[in-house]
């Protein structure tokens, strides 16, 4: 491999390794882009779908609306658990919407992710430098994210082979719900195990 191509390839993995990666399961969208695609950053805005753009808007306008009420009681304290409640209706609404962009024949196994990229399964063989698009599906905190990306590491083991993708486009609303949520996960996973050892002594 000439110096140049392993330098770049070692540029790439360190930009992968940037963020904390947590290991999760989920369900990802993976379509091949064509080669001769617009790759700018104003190309991928355009094609993101509204559905998406929506998404992350509704969790950004929850995250303000009821931030001011979290260390309030009394009357204000009610009032922040009923927005509550309509915000888990819209998100409810929100999470039926983006399942119907949930295409079965795109449909792979997402393993871990970052604000850098993702890592999946599959039998289905990709080639290393090959740009996809990539709906993420994680349920978690409303986390449902398009963006695009390279495939940057292959492995295989018994015909499946595993994939790390390192993200070119992406919102930074967006990689940062994907932050929050691998923090979030993070501490979801600490609480089960520490609970596991509690439990075993």
């Amino acid at each position: 491999m000439p110096n140049s191509v392993h330098n770049n390839a070692d540029i790439k993995l360190a930009k992968y390794n940037e963020y904390f990666s947590i290991s999760h399961d989920f369900n990802i969208n993976i379509k091949p882009l064509a080669s001769s695609a617009d790759y700018s950053f104003s190309t991928f805005l355009e094609r993101i779908p509204t559905p998406f753009m929506l998404a992350t808007q509704v969790v950004a306008i929850d995250n303000i609306a009821l931030q001011p009420f979290q260390t309030v009681t009394g009357v204000s304290n009610q009032l922040a658990q009923y927005l509550t409640l309509q915000s888990q209706k819209i998100d409810l609404l929100m999470n039926y919407i983006i399942t119907q962009q949930d295409e079965e024949a795109y449909r792979y196994q997402g393993e871990s992710f970052s604000g850098s990229g993702i890592s999946f399964t599959s039998a289905d063989e990709f080639s290393l430098t090959d740009k996809v698009e990539i709906k993420l599906f994680l349920n978690i905190d409303n986390c449902n994210i398009y963006c695009h990306g390279e495939i940057i590491q292959k492995t295989e083991s018994d015909n499946v082979f595993q994939y790390s993708v390192l993200f070119t486009h992406i919102r930074d609303d967006d990689r940062e719900l994907l932050v929050r949520c691998s923090l979030h996960t993070q501490q979801k996973q600490l609480r089960a195990l520490a609970k596991k050892r509690q439990d075993e002594s």
